[in-house]
């Protein structure tokens, strides 16, 4: 399977900058995929992008090494297969407030017996690899948004959760309240937004990390 150059960099202890896509067209996402983004997020949720637009703009990033990654619109198991299946190589998913929402999912982005991932990936096969079915589950990142005052206070349960590769924390007010210092993935500087790795070192610092007021180190730009 193609290896996810994402979790290849968070292993070598390398940042990762990720583009933003809110325009739903294939070539938008031809010409920001050869900007030297690391990584590119097809916006479902906020932007214009329905999931008809969401396979021939995962087309126009392949052609480059840029790692495709799709925001779906919520936490729908149903909506989270079909990006992949589409080729999405991580997912990010808005609004997770608890632990038991970040499972959900997690689950819907991991084959059985790990989760509840129908088979099924009609183009992520001829993206990924012949070895799809069999790899997919370590190479795809979930990452869960912390959006809400809520979901500040599940942070530690939330960061703890099996399977979950990253927390991100989306708006000006959350970010000011939980940012990062230095972040493995690197985000818009318009919404100060911070990427967290769910690694053992900082599931024990989230709490830290909450209470610090610094703002986090951005550099990417957004779309």
């Amino acid at each position: 399977m193609r290896p996810n150059k994402i979790k290849q960099m968070w292993r070598d202890g390398r940042f990762v900058t990720l583009g933003w896509l809110s325009v739903s067209h294939g070539f938008t996402a031809e010409v920001m995929a050869r900007q030297g983004f690391d990584a590119l997020c097809v916006d479902m949720q906020h932007g214009t992008t329905d999931m008809s637009d969401v396979w021939p703009m995962l087309q126009a990033i392949s052609q480059t090494e840029t790692v495709p990654v799709v925001r779906v619109p919520w936490n729908d198991p149903a909506t989270i297969m079909k990006a992949l299946d589409l080729g999405a190589y991580g997912i990010i998913v808005p609004l997770i407030n608890t632990a038991d929402d970040a499972a959900k999912a997690v689950a819907a982005c991991r084959y059985p017996p790990v989760g509840m991932r129908s088979s099924g990936p009609v183009r992520a096969v001829h993206y990924g690899g012949s070895d799809y079915l069999a790899k997919a589950n370590d190479e795809i990142v979930v990452m869960a948004m912390i959006e809400t005052k809520e979901g500040l206070a599940n942070l530690d349960a939330i960061c703890a959760t099996k399977g979950l590769d990253a927390v991100y924390s989306r708006s000006r007010s959350d970010c000011r309240r939980a940012p990062t210092r230095r972040t493995p993935f690197t985000c818009p500087r318009a919404t100060r937004s911070g990427i967290r790795r769910t690694s053992t070192a900082s599931r024990r610092s989230c709490t830290a990390r909450a209470r610090r007021s610094r703002p986090a180190r951005s550099s990417a730009a957004s779309t």
